[in-house]
């Protein structure tokens, strides 16, 4: 009889099982992750070792208008501010060009830094369990499989108590509801996702929805489960309501970020 896969993303042994495939595709969402191939390979020719789609799109979950093209393009060596620069007008190119998204992300990294020991465990994990191959050699063939433990969880997202400063000054430079609006976005999704892997382990398994995530983690902190369902709320629906980013900096982030370190620990250091 054939093993079938937890309902948690794991496979029968234990270990996480990649998300995403390019067969999940919706058909509104093809011709935009075509285009994004062939100017990747336009773009960055010789420079690319490989390129990844990953988030809603290849999860089959992507909404019209609403979802945005993640990409993560690995380089054979360190990005330049100059590949930088390139990535983001490609993006705004295929953001004008396809209304069926609303907007481009784009990561870049060198196949050293997503292969090395420092990120194994963080974007090693990522491009391995969250991202789609659709350019070039796949880095998970280099990569070990991964398990939702402690370990996971601390290099992943146990660097929260570093970004509060940097996000308490992105808030005090957004002075409108427009400008608020992607950092209520970011904000909640980060702290969902947060929340979810500091519970990931006990949970046993992992999801990429933000409501599932809040659900999970209210499981473990019930006193808390109401302020995170917000959050996974608006991580889809956000507003400009300043009161809810003063929250997130003054409030469920910094609890969020002593109780991380108090169970898993703290991220390994990046020299960036």
């Amino acid at each position: 009889m054939a093993e079938t896969a937890s309902p948690r993303g794991l496979d029968s042994q234990g270990y996480l099982e990649r998300e995403g495939s390019l067969g999940r595709i919706a058909h509104d969402f093809r011709p935009v992750v075509a285009a994004a191939r062939d100017r990747l390979l336009d773009v960055f020719g010789g420079r690319m070792h490989s390129a990844y789609v990953f988030g809603s799109i290849p999860r089959g979950t992507a909404r019209l208008g609403r979802s945005d093209l993640d990409l993560l393009v690995v380089l054979r060596a360190e990005p330049t501010d100059g590949d930088r620069e390139d990535a983001r007008l490609l993006g705004e190119a295929l953001d004008k060009e396809f209304r069926r998204i609303d907007g481009v992300g784009t990561l870049l990294y060198s196949k050293a830094r997503v292969l090395s020991e420092l990120e194994r465990y963080d974007m090693g994990w990522f491009l391995a369990c969250l991202c789609t191959p659709l350019l070039g050699e796949d880095l998970a063939e280099y990569l070990p499989r991964y398990r939702p433990d402690s370990r996971l969880a601390r290099e992943t997202n146990g660097d929260l108590a570093l970004l509060l400063p940097r996000w308490r000054q992105r808030i005090a430079d957004a002075n409108s509801d427009e400008a608020r609006r992607p950092l209520v976005r970011f904000m909640s999704r980060h702290l969902v996702r947060t929340g979810f892997t500091l519970v990931m382990p006990r949970w046993n398994g992992w999801t990429s929805n933000l409501a599932e995530m809040a659900e999970a983690f209210g499981t473990y902190y019930p006193e808390r489960a109401e302020q995170m369902r917000a959050a996974a709320v608006l991580g889809y629906e956000p507003t400009g309501n300043a009161a809810v980013l003063r929250s997130y900096v003054d409030d469920l982030g910094p609890w969020l970020a002593d109780e991380y370190a108090r169970v898993h620990g703290v991220k390994a250091p990046r020299p960036d």
